[in-house]
């Protein structure tokens, strides 16, 4: 789905073809009655004009009930075409809309959301890097949503526009032929002549007035990309504003933001106006052009015939109307032309981000664009535990590692402490082992069938139940909640128990009425359920007090005998539990870019040394 042509089509190639097609060809089957509906309004139409000709003629005079007859029967054919064959060729066109961006919609989510976290690389600094060749998609929240949706919306109406024209070619065309004839001077195309000279008329008309649509289409295309990018850039300011909230209220910088906001806005403000501009030249022209169309273009090839006495009023009448409506379904481009430049703009963000997707779902080939990305992960006897070998770890723009290590060894069961000055490098060696940086080289062995666990710092909660956040990853119905229950009890979350079926409350999900030590109890609840064999602690215990932070390892260490944990703690005054046992076994300390792991007793030898 990297091109524009591969996103249109995949649909209708996937595994859901038959819905596909079954809407498709409906649509197309109600296009041609619809054409065909065209033909008999035209017949008709002047049917009825003659006879309202006729209605005082001397020796044969249209009779009103002939006359009304006439007229229900155009009253019928219109509303069978508008409200049964237009009107339900709409309902299946936006069936075909709905099904079509639900399907793109999950494979879209699919590919955020892979093994892989594309979800994440997509968002690395990989992207902002000079040499990555690939620009970062930006507002991708409304590239998968707003963007697909006007993709696909547009994508149907340029073909239905498409199936009207040459239907109607063939449906309407075959009647004008069929009701044309000879025109004084052009007497070599028989009777022929008056549909000659209609089809040559639309034809230098419809497509000149294209040729002007397309132009003006051209700068509505470059101003509706504008005014995505404008609008998605404010929107991402209003939501980064919700984030740092508290912060702008501390530093008291709302006049800062207002200049921000402003200035986003204003790039909106602008494009819009120049976007104003461009639309009411494009109605006017488009006004002009359906009456000239329908009023001149359309009655003028007939009238040469008429005039000569060669064809009747009846069928000049309906000769008029087919070409009016030949017309309106030719001139079809040029009434949607500001949708279909909408549609190229929304194409072009959708495969951009298709193919950014694709790209980052090799992530190790995506980050070697850049920098050395040559990780190596495998496995190793359980035994053994974890070993991380030869690692050196970087940043994209810099060819020297800013932490390295030969190898470090962490032993089942081994509690490990890293410590290190801020900015040394910790969390990033934690990411590391988890596959979650992008640069450097090394081999990290996990022990066979070992799950893990990673606790970050900073806890965000998805819009999922309670019992759903307990489990996660795993699937909630592989716990009972009685199992639930009872590690909410441990980690101190007991007042929830009752509603572990629930979103939140009152219309706040957990997210939000939640405080950052519950958050992190909850994630306590979590490590006690799930019972990973290697657990990451990154900072996740620095929103608990010095007694909570005991409760939190205490539990960790008598129901999670098994596991093995690194952590990685701003405050180290709780690292003893209250009857003064060492929680951890060992410490990994992180200085000048080195990482040298020894005994807690050497590192504490160490430090009183240093006082």
């Amino acid at each position: 789905m990297r091109s524009f042509w591969g996103l249109m089509w995949a649909y209708w190639l996937s595994e859901r073809w038959r819905e596909a097609w079954g809407l498709t060809i409906a649509i197309l089957l109600l296009t041609a009655l619809s054409a065909q509906a065209s033909v008999w309004f035209a017949l008709t139409s002047g049917e009825l004009v003659n006879r309202i000709a006729y209605f005082h003629h001397p020796t044969m005079p249209t009779t009103p009930s002939a006359l009304l007859t006439t007229a229900a029967t155009l009253a019928v054919i219109a509303i069978i075409k508008d409200a049964g064959f237009t009107a339900v060729r709409h309902f299946f066109s936006t069936t075909l809309h709905r099904k079509w961006r639900d399907w793109l919609d999950k494979r879209f989510n699919q590919a955020l959301l892979d093994s892989n976290h594309t979800h994440f690389h997509l968002q690395q600094n990989g992207f902002h890097a000079a040499d990555s060749g690939l620009a970062a998609p930006d507002n991708v929240d409304q590239r998968v949503q707003e963007s697909i949706k006007g993709m696909t919306g547009g994508a149907i109406g340029l073909a239905m526009g498409i199936a009207g024209v040459v239907l109607s070619l063939l449906f309407v065309g075959s009647k004008l032929i069929e009701t044309s004839s000879a025109v004084s001077g052009l007497e070599f195309l028989g009777s022929y002549g008056s549909a000659c000279l209609t089809f040559l008329a639309i034809a230098i008309y419809v497509p000149l007035n294209t040729f002007i649509a397309v132009k003006l289409g051209g700068i509505l295309q470059s101003l509706s990309a504008r005014m995505q990018w404008a609008e998605g850039s404010y929107r991402t300011e209003l939501n980064l504003l919700l984030h740092r909230s508290f912060h702008v209220a501390v530093l008291r910088s709302e006049k800062a933001q207002t200049a921000v906001n402003r200035r986003r806005y204003h790039d909106i403000d602008q494009t819009w106006a120049s976007l104003n501009r461009i639309v009411a030249c494009y109605m006017g022209f488009e006004l002009v052009h359906n009456f000239i169309g329908s009023r001149i273009v359309a009655y003028a090839p007939g009238l040469l015939p008429y005039m000569d006495n060669k064809i009747s009023l009846q069928n000049y009448v309906t000769g008029a109307e087919l070409s009016t409506a030949l017309i309106n379904e030719c001139s079809w481009f040029i009434h949607v032309m500001p949708d279909i430049a909408t549609l190229r703009a929304n194409a072009r963000r959708v495969t951009d981000l298709a193919e950014a997707i694709e790209t980052v779902q090799r992530p190790r080939e995506f980050y070697a664009r850049t920098a050395p990305s040559e990780f190596r992960y495998t496995t190793q006897d359980a035994a053994q535990g974890l070993t991380v070998q030869g690692i050196e770890l970087l940043h994209a723009d810099d060819d020297a590692p800013f932490l390295s290590a030969d190898k470090l060894q962490f032993l089942p069961r081994e509690w490990t402490l890293v410590v290190g000055e801020s900015g040394s490098g910790k969390t990033s060696l934690l990411r590391a082992i988890n596959g979650l940086w992008a640069y450097g080289r090394g081999q990290i062995l996990t022990p066979e069938h070992a799950g893990s666990l990673y606790a970050a710092q900073d806890v965000k909660l998805q819009a999922v139940s309670l019992k759903d956040l307990v489990c996660l990853p795993e699937a909630a119905d592989d716990y009972s909640e009685g199992a639930i229950a009872a590690v909410l009890g441990k980690a101190g979350l007991g007042e929830f128990i009752d509603e572990l079926s629930n979103d939140g409350r009152n219309g706040q999900s957990w997210d939000q009425l939640l405080s950052g030590g519950e958050k992190q109890k909850l994630v306590l609840a979590r490590i006690l359920l799930l019972q990973p064999s290697l657990l990451f602690l990154d900072e996740a215990t620095s929103a608990l007090d010095k007694q909570a932070v005991h409760a939190f390892h205490e539990a960790i260490k008598e129901h999670c005998r098994d596991t093995t944990v690194i952590a990685i703690m701003h405050d180290i005054s709780s690292i003893q539990s209250n009857s003064g046992v060492e929680f951890f076994d060992s410490v990994l300390s992180i200085e000048n870019g080195s990482a040298k792991k020894i005994s807690i007793a050497a590192w504490r030898n160490a430090a009183r040394t240093v006082r």
